[in-house]
């Protein structure tokens, strides 16, 4: 895939502190979360954020996309801290919101750790293009000086500068920001570029929170930001080998990221319902009255990475499986009575793995069945454009159908023939 930003881009950001304004990366970033309501600050944990927007004390649903639409204008368009406080005050005012902390503090945090995570993740997403690693699989850490609190470590690792391969473990902790307010970033560089360094050893300190648990960090990193903003966003799956791709989506599967934004969802649909206009509504005629109301979110999170051969199958040139707000809540309606939860989404990545059985059926469509105690029928259908997958339905398959639709040999692989 050819590069689509400017070298200067990748590595002389110049606007707004040292933070360019919206480049597509980090536009795209901020663009793919999903709104996950919670109450304290560190439910939603270290790469969680990768795909889940939050703001601590935003428990209300239509809160916190008020308050994601002001994030995403203050990333996406430039918008300086004062228009974001000044929305920030209209929605506050809106809601009644009580929020915890000043005004300026409580805003300063959520706009500037917004604006700094998604610029992260959006030049992780730029470092990692294969086409760029070829030339410049160096990363430089840069400090900027300017900040009016410089921490001495990162300060330290700015000036030496810390130059260490692209895949050296000590990013994993160590890619910036590494603390709020933390402006410091990474440039790409060719070999020979910048002499080599080791990967700095600063000791490791425990952090104790209020409720007692102890969490055990490299120096220098403050809690909650020893992770690599980006690594685990999901657009990311089709740049890596099927069984890294695999790994990482089964590991943000159960972050809890994915069981939350369900149960949102479940709860959403439980207030659509109560509502007048859809009173009394069920099925097919239900889902139909929430699209044509424009109420379920544009939302999506990556649930599984298909093998090869059922890409090839589907004739995709992705090999990530995406699941929707709308399905979730068609699935919440039409499966009434049937075991399908969060956490049968957290799992899908295993029942893709133990698939027995893949036909192609009713055109673009794919559908996989699996034994675990039940049979379950998935089905998949590809954007026109190839680029996308999305799991459309997922249910228990009933008897009637595996004898009709499954041939011996395929019954057989299933364990049900002559059943």
């Amino acid at each position: 895939m050819p590069l689509t930003v400017s070298q200067s881009t990748i590595t002389n950001p110049q606007d707004r502190g040292g933070f360019i304004v919206a480049f597509q990366e980090q536009q795209d970033f901020i663009r793919q979360k999903v709104n996950i309501p919670t109450a304290r600050w560190d439910d939603i944990k270290t790469s969680g954020h990768d795909r889940g927007f939050m703001v601590a004390g935003a428990a209300k649903a239509d809160l916190l996309t008020d308050l994601r639409d002001a994030v995403e204008k203050a990333v996406i368009n430039g918008d300086g801290l004062d228009r974001f406080r000044a929305r920030f005050d209209e929605i506050v005012a809106k809601h009644g919101w009580e929020y915890k902390g000043g005004r300026n503090w409580r805003t300063r945090v959520i706009y500037e750790t917004n604006i700094l995570a998604s610029y992260a993740a959006g030049r992780y997403s730029q470092l990692t293009d294969p086409d760029l690693l070829k030339v410049r699989p160096i990363w430089v850490y840069h400090h900027r000086d300017s900040v009016q609190h410089p921490r001495p470590l990162h300060k330290l690792w700015g000036l030496k500068p810390v130059a260490l391969r692209h895949d050296n473990p000590w990013w994993r902790t160590h890619f910036p920001p590494n603390g709020w307010f933390c402006h410091c970033w990474v440039s790409a560089a060719r070999e020979g570029q910048y002499p080599l360094s080791e990967a700095p050893n600063d000791g490791m300190v425990e952090h104790i929170d209020k409720q007692g648990n102890v969490t055990v960090l490299p120096n220098g990193i403050d809690l909650g930001w020893n992770y690599t903003p980006g690594r685990t966003w999901s657009p990311q799956v089709d740049k890596y080998p099927h069984p890294i791709a695999k790994a990482l989506v089964s590991d943000y599967a159960q972050d809890g990221v994915l069981v939350r934004w369900h149960n949102r969802l479940e709860r959403q649909l439980e207030g659509w319902k109560a509502l007048p206009e859809f009173a009394g509504l069920k099925g097919d005629g239900l889902i139909d009255a929430l699209r044509k109301a424009g109420v379920i979110p544009f939302e999506q999170l990556v649930v599984g990475v298909i093998a090869a051969e059922i890409k090839a199958l589907l004739a995709s040139n992705s090999q990530a499986l995406i699941l929707s707000a709308d399905t979730v809540v068609k699935q919440l309606v039409k499966r009434e009575g049937q075991p399908i939860d969060a956490q049968t989404y957290a799992n899908l990545q295993a029942v893709l793995d133990q698939a027995q059985v893949v036909k192609q059926v009713d055109g673009n469509k794919v559908a996989y069945w699996h034994q675990d105690g039940k049979i379950w029928y998935a089905v998949i259908k590809v954007t026109q454009d190839r680029t996308e997958n999305f799991l459309v339905s997922l249910r228990l398959a009933r008897p009637s159908e595996l004898k009709k639709n499954l041939s011996a040999d395929e019954q057989r692989l299933l364990g049900i023939e002559g059943k």
